[in-house]
């Protein structure tokens, strides 16, 4: 019983080795500078700018939900090499939307590499990143304008 749990171990390791196989890394998030540890975080990973920053309808996107309490540790499994994009939205009511108020969000937006924000959502350009070795976004700041 032991000698077939090695071998099938051994079988999976020769698997992610195989050449032409796609290696794939984990991808660590953490969050930092939320206002409170209410509602959700929404992180959103895509690597098609057309769909970002709200890549809720690209079939190919990464999307974690996690209490807000917990904004360390977060963890995308298995994200093959490539630039990416990331958003976080601090959803701090649940209600799985961003709330607005005359088109300024009232909750917390974030994105990889920390842009500076202006008028409206960064360009894909200023928050890709690259996933080639597995990555750690550390300290996303999130951002609160109302």
């Amino acid at each position: 019983m032991m000698r077939r749990a090695g071998l099938c171990i051994a079988g999976a390791a020769l698997l992610v080795t195989l050449p032409g196989a796609v290696p794939v890394h984990d991808l660590t998030v953490s969050v930092g500078g939320l206002r409170s540890g209410k509602g959700v975080l929404q992180l959103c990973l895509t690597r098609d700018p057309a769909f970002f920053p709200d890549c809720s309808k690209d079939p190919a996107r990464r999307h974690l939900t996690v209490m807000a309490s917990k904004p360390s540790g977060i963890v995308f499994t298995a994200v093959p090499p490539g630039l990416y994009a990331l958003s976080v939205l601090h959803d701090e009511n649940a209600n799985d939307r961003l709330d607005t108020f005359m088109g300024i969000p009232k909750e917390g937006i974030g994105f990889s590499r920390n842009p500076r924000l202006h008028f409206g959502p960064p360009r894909f350009n200023a928050v890709e990143f690259d996933a080639a070795d597995g990555a750690n976004l550390s300290a996303i700041q999130m951002k609160y304008f109302l």
